[in-house]
């Protein structure tokens, strides 16, 4: 696949504000903590530097945000958890539209989330993840900043991540390196959405 056309339509502060549910039109939400690299990811993967708004603060994603990529399907910049510098009340209140979100949306179809590769597994990933899980929500990990580690550190820090996971699935979800930097992990990424919007979307 191809993006040849990436626009931003709007930012929701809650579900009810997101754009009217399009019956073929999919969405794929891309979620991690804050400062994960996030919409750096986006921005590589629509070939546009400032499609979504990047910053070195964390917490910089606030809203709902929903870009049309070729007309046909969505890509949903959802706000990091974890770490900003924000009144716990405001965190709270990210992390109630953004579930509701995952859980009510009838168009999405897929979540990547985003974890940062350079760093051990966190509690706060692992406890989404099993949300992820327990409310059946379909998702795939993106592990980003890869061009920031040699080879060997990144084997030796996905086998911590795939141990950790392994004491609560025996079947693990699918996982991609990626770096905004460099690209890698591009073509895998847009691929699969490809297959999952090959199908026919209800």
């Amino acid at each position: 696949m191809k993006i040849n056309i990436s626009k931003f339509i709007l930012s929701a502060p809650n579900l009810k504000n997101c754009p009217a549910v399009v019956s073929n039109m999919p969405e794929f939400a891309f979620i991690g903590r804050s400062n994960v690299g996030k919409s750096s990811l986006i921005n590589m993967l629509c070939n546009h530097k400032d499609l979504a708004k990047t910053s070195s603060k964390p917490g910089k994603t606030r809203l709902i945000n929903f870009f049309l990529i070729n007309d046909a399907w969505y890509i949903v910049d959802l706000p990091g958890y974890g770490y900003a510098k924000v009144a716990k009340a405001q965190r709270e209140k990210w992390e109630t539209e953004t579930r509701n979100y995952l859980l009510r949306r009838e168009n999405l179809q897929h979540i990547f989330l985003l974890i940062d590769s350079r760093i051990p597994p966190q509690a706060i990933d692992i406890e989404f993840m099993e949300w992820l899980s327990k409310n059946q929500r379909p998702f795939s990990i993106l592990f980003t900043k890869c061009d920031k580690l040699s080879s060997n550190k990144i084997r030796s820090n996905l086998k911590a991540f795939q141990a950790e996971l392994s004491q609560r699935w025996t079947e693990l979800p699918l996982a991609l390196l990626t770096s905004a930097e460099t690209k890698k992990g591009k073509e895998e990424i847009l691929q699969l959405i490809e297959e999952m919007t090959s199908h026919d979307f209800s």
